[in-house]
């Protein structure tokens, strides 16, 4: 038998399937995804001033008591690492986790007192634990509200309007029944940037 005569159907069957699922079929699904899901697709990116700052799928830490912070990060090496999504995997009983926990919730308290804020209020836990992915870039409404106080006496703005600025920014369960309302806190503090500069 002719080597070429085998060698040619090969070669022309693993050229065709490389142009088939290595080029053709990622340039249909990608388009197909742009014209279908468009900001989505794209990493739901946010962009202030031109510049992208964040995504609206990926958490961030804030530790400026002027912002709303965010939910803790489990990931490492740094919190919000996409490439290392996971919770803590600690247990309930885990003294690491209770440690963790406390320390949250004592820093929690003493940027309160600091603003000169009442610290007697109880403190919602998804401010306190890591969400399963350690991205998670929401907080319930609850957890913004527990803040509210501190951020509008530090930025100066009345509560009524912090308190809108949550309204504006808690989006209800998907589709109407899935999940719970949340707040992207990126998106909530951007806002309140915008507030702080249009004020002034």
């Amino acid at each position: 038998m002719n080597i070429r005569t085998t060698l040619r159907p090969a070669v022309v069957l693993f050229a065709a399937l490389t142009f088939v699922t290595g080029i053709a079929y990622p340039l249909v699904v990608t388009g197909i995804g742009a014209a279908g899901l468009g900001k989505a697709a794209r990493g739901s990116l946010i962009e202030r001033g031109g510049t992208v700052v964040g995504s609206a799928l990926i958490g961030q830490p804030f530790a400026d008591p002027k912002h709303f912070w965010s939910r803790p990060s489990a990931t490492s090496p740094q919190p919000y690492n996409a490439s290392a999504s996971s919770g803590s995997n600690l247990g309930p009983l885990n003294p690491a986790l209770i440690d963790a926990v406390k320390a949250r919730v004592d820093a929690l308290k003493a940027a309160d007192r600091d603003a000169g804020i009442a610290d007697d209020a109880a403190v919602p836990v998804d401010l306190v634990t890591a969400s399963a992915s350690g991205l998670d870039p929401h907080i319930s409404p609850a957890a913004a509200a527990y803040q509210a106080a501190r951020v509008a006496k530090l930025t100066g703005l009345p509560r009524e309007r912090v308190d809108a600025l949550i309204a504006e920014h808690t989006e209800g369960p998907q589709l109407g029944f899935l999940g719970m309302p949340r707040v992207d806190v990126l998106e909530l503090n951007l806002a309140l940037d915008r507030e702080r500069t249009s004020s002034k």
